[in-house]
């Protein structure tokens, strides 16, 4: 490793305090401001559910909200490959979540937004093992947009 390097590898620290970066989940972080803090709205079809469950798995579920999280969620499929007989072979299923995290005292809208994802399965086998490779594709895009949701949620300003 040349010098430059090192002294770059060991500036980083002080760059990272001197911009303003904190930890998620250090004592007043985001992360914290928010475990346990957010209702995320009742689910209306699995989609929702699976989401919601990935949501309260990484903020927590909350017995005394502070935010309530609303959700639309949205997924389609797209063909991709199709073999000389017409058989798909492979689906991409795409997913979309919109997100408005609200403050439950006052009804104040803190952030909103959207975010987007896909995941792929294989329709090779069984008609039940295409269905089981359906089901874990869906159950995976849904961690994605709960996983792309709480970074979102931790970049936001609360106050």
């Amino acid at each position: 490793m040349s010098l430059f390097n090192r002294r770059a590898l060991l500036c980083l620290p002080m760059v990272l305090v001197a911009c303003g970066f904190q930890p998620v989940y250090a004592p007043g972080g985001a992360g914290q401001a928010l475990q346990n803090k957010v209702l995320v709205d009742e689910p209306d079809a699995v989609d929702g559910y699976l989401l919601t469950r990935r949501l309260e798995q990484r903020l927590g579920r909350s017995e005394t909200p502070v935010y309530r999280l609303a959700l639309v969620v949205a997924t389609g499929q797209e063909n991709l490959a199709v073999d000389q007989k017409g058989d798909i072979l492979r689906f991409n299923l795409l997913g979309a979540a919109d997100y408005t995290l609200i403050e439950s005292a006052t009804g104040r809208i803190v952030t909103s937004g959207s975010v987007d994802n896909f995941t792929g399965y294989s329709a090779t086998g069984t008609t039940v093992a295409t269905l089981a490779a359906e089901r874990d594709a869906r159950q995976r895009l849904m961690v994605l947009l709960g996983d792309q949701i709480v970074a979102r949620l931790f970049t936001a300003d609360l106050t």
